[in-house]
């Protein structure tokens, strides 16, 4: 009776056991097996992790672990950890967080995140320290950077070399449209791209991605193309960047150019559409697009005819443009056929497909370079301004003028450690 008395006592003292939380810092050469012997250690002495998170940089390991454990034990963990680290060829090094410290730090956990992304063909210091210094500005603390894309060969540098990276943001920004409009400054001068987004569900679950094609698909304008064949190359092209700026109506600048096109033979056609120039970073962007299940349309002002070859290119899901009128002889009337893909129009179609595919409009992307992207790059979840006209750069908040399309990827969250081969093009 007396012994089963005396281990009830002893069971409240060890409830009522002191706890402690310590912070563990481990640096040095990173090797397979280390957080394993680590953690065989506070795993002998039941101590609880609250947190842990790990870098490493060229085979150099920042290891943190925040522990909370009875400070009757707390002694003995640091000392067998201590051991374990010169064993291993490593620092470690401890900090006592007390427990006001510890509630602080987890009621900041709450507080909304954002990811801003920096790319450009090459990043230096000087490029991140003017982003990190407008990070601080706008009152963010950085709790991760990730390098989104492949280390560059010294020796063996790629044709198309891409550098992207990543900043977790905690907090939110003082200004946002001053944030936004720092963003594009810098992106101006120091000939990097910044996208800045909200750390939502939403952001990790895109599922419809719309595209502009002329200028955007392709390296240029196919109605310029075919004025070209048709000896009004020079009256064509001052309309379309009249339009693209936004001078005039889309609709009147493109009835006015169609025009232009009367008696030219529908043949040429498809020598244009055989030689399309693709731009940049479109073939893996397509092929990624595709393996990880995104729905693909074309909304386009240009014509159906270019657009159905990207199509069956790329086995693209939706293609919406402007048909051209052929008449009888086989030649161009200079007249189009049903109603014009505008701006307007385009933003109708994004949220059309969004509503037959049943895709929440904050899960479509919008991709695009003049001024009738502009209502469809405003209206889905994310838009993206490419190789865009200043006036769309500046009312976009997204965009992309350093790198090729396939820099959307790094937008979208991917590394291309997730791409395998298709990573490496």
């Amino acid at each position: 009776m007396e012994q089963t008395n005396s281990a009830t006592a002893a069971t409240p003292a060890a409830d009522n056991q002191a706890q402690e939380q310590i912070l563990v810092r481990i640096t040095g050469q990173d090797r397979p097996g280390l957080t394993a012997a680590v953690m065989a250690i506070l795993a002998k002495y039941d101590a609880q992790i609250l947190d842990i998170g790990q870098a490493d940089i060229h085979s150099t390991l920042s290891l943190g672990i925040l522990i909370r454990m009875d400070e009757m034990h707390s002694g003995q963990v640091m000392k067998e950890l201590l051991f374990k680290a010169t064993e291993l060829g490593v620092n470690i090094g401890f900090s006592p967080i007390g427990d006001d410290e510890y509630e602080d730090w987890v009621g900041h956990q709450g507080k909304n995140r954002y990811i801003l992304m920096v790319m450009g063909r090459e990043l230096e210091a000087r490029q991140i320290e003017a982003a990190t210094r407008l990070i601080a500005d706008q009152g963010f603390n950085i709790d991760a950077i990730r390098r989104m894309t492949g280390r560059k060969s010294i020796k063996n540098p790629a044709k198309h070399i891409r550098a992207c990276i990543e900043f977790s943001l905690r907090g939110e920004p003082a200004d946002r449209q001053e944030m936004q409009r720092q963003l594009l400054r810098l992106s101006e001068e120091m000939e990097i791209d910044c996208s800045f987004q909200r750390d939502d569900m939403f952001r990790r679950m895109r599922r419809l991605i719309c595209f502009d094609m002329d200028s955007t698909l392709i390296q240029t304008e196919c109605i310029d193309e075919l004025a070209e064949r048709n000896g009004v190359g020079a009256e064509v092209r001052a309309i379309t960047e009249s339009a693209m700026r936004g001078e005039i109506d889309f609709k009147e600048s493109f009835t006015r150019r169609v025009a232009l096109l009367k008696g030219l033979d529908v043949s040429v056609m498809q020598d244009i559409a055989e030689h399309l120039p693709i731009t940049e970073g479109v073939d893996r962007l397509m092929t990624i697009l595709k393996r990880c299940g995104y729905k693909i349309a074309i909304l386009s002002g240009g014509f159906t005819y270019f657009g159905e070859y990207l199509q069956r290119k790329y086995g693209i899901d939706y293609v919406y443009a402007n048909e051209l009128e052929i008449g009888d002889d086989g030649k161009l009337t200079g007249r189009y056929v049903g109603e014009v893909v505008d701006g307007h129009r385009k933003a109708e179609l994004l949220k059309l497909i969004a509503q037959v595919e049943k895709v929440n409009l904050a899960q479509t992307i919008a991709v695009g370079d003049g001024a009738n992207d502009l209502p469809m790059i405003s209206e889905a979840g994310l838009g993206i301004a490419f190789h865009a006209k200043p006036r769309v750069v500046a009312n976009a908040k997204q965009s992309i003028s350093s790198l090729g399309l396939d820099g959307v990827l790094y937008f979208l969250g991917f590394k291309d450690s997730y791409l395998g081969d298709q990573g490496k093009m």
